[in-house]
């Protein structure tokens, strides 16, 4: 497979981080919802995970998920910055995408849902056509769209302009200084992989892929749909998010609070189940990329 020079300089520096790197729920949080949504890929899409992703993946997408992450603080990929979230004018708890979608100079689709929309048309054009498209740009879609597709769904990814989606927000996680974005994309992760999961990944995994054969099973069929046969629906996926912004993530979080179990215990299923989510509706999405006919429940 033909990679570019700059995947190939970013893709070992992505592997650099992951090893020497500590985990943290950014890293985490992607790795579980692209290895969720690998449980509900269809042939087809698992044989283009194989063709596009680098050959040392062995078709393992969830292995590269935090890849935007990582290269979005060299120098050639800063430009990608703006698209992991999206804000919303100041206590305004619903989203509007061409009101929100901008970034700071106001160039429109500069945002994560316009970024879902742009890489997901790649794709489908890739797919549709795959002699007009050169494998490396296939790949880089690919990879963000995945990432972008966890991140659209971190209630704080779509938070107020104000704060910085809680990023100025700075509180207490029980003894630890950090702001209210951190808690969200890190610390109620890794709080409950230490209290249930006995810090094993894998393990709280294997609970949510429980839950979605078990507990949440109504509702994955809702989840995976998108409204008039869209290939994807990050806006409705933006919408959902801003409105647990609100109800949970900022709630009962002003600056200085300290948050403790109280906060912990009754957000850690908002968190559990947006991940889950997000893996659904990743598989969903690829898979109607990729795959002829989907048939995304096979459980």
């Amino acid at each position: 497979m033909g990679l570019s020079v700059r995947m190939l300089v970013a893709i070992a520096f992505v592997l650099t981080q992951l090893v020497h790197g500590a985990l943290c729920w950014g890293k985490d949080g992607h790795y579980t919802v692209c290895k969720i949504a690998e449980g509900y890929f269809e042939e087809e899409t698992v044989a283009a995970m194989k063709r596009l992703l680098p050959e040392s993946a062995d078709g393992d997408l969830a292995a590269f998920c935090s890849w935007p992450d990582e290269i979005k603080r060299l120098s050639q990929w800063q430009w990608t910055s703006v698209l992991h979230y999206v804000n919303t004018p100041e206590y305004r708890c619903n989203y509007e995408y061409c009101r929100d979608c901008h970034d700071s100079h106001k160039h429109k689709d500069w945002c994560v849902t316009g970024a879902i929309f742009n890489y997901t048309n790649q794709l489908m054009s890739a797919s549709e056509n795959s002699q007009s498209i050169v494998h490396y740009n296939m790949t880089e879609a690919l990879m963000f769209l995945s990432h972008y597709m966890g991140d659209v769904h971190q209630p704080l990814h779509t938070g107020f302009l104000g704060d910085l989606g809680g990023n100025t927000i700075i509180v207490r996680w029980y003894n630890r200084k950090t702001n209210l974005h951190h808690v969200w994309d890190n610390m109620i992760i890794e709080s409950a992989l230490t209290t249930y999961y006995n810090s094993s990944l894998p393990l709280m995994i294997q609970v949510l892929q429980a839950k979605l054969t078990n507990g949440w099973s109504n509702d994955v069929p809702l989840w995976e749909s998108c409204q008039l046969n869209q290939t994807a629906c990050p806006n409705e996926y933006a919408s959902e998010s801003i409105d647990l912004a609100c109800k949970y993530a900022y709630r009962n979080a002003t600056p200085g609070t300290t948050l403790g179990d109280d906060y912990f215990l009754s957000r850690l299923p908002i968190v559990e189940k947006r991940l889950a989510q997000g893996g659904i509706r990743l598989a969903t999405t690829l898979n109607r990329i990729f795959s002829a006919k989907p048939k995304l429940f096979r459980l």
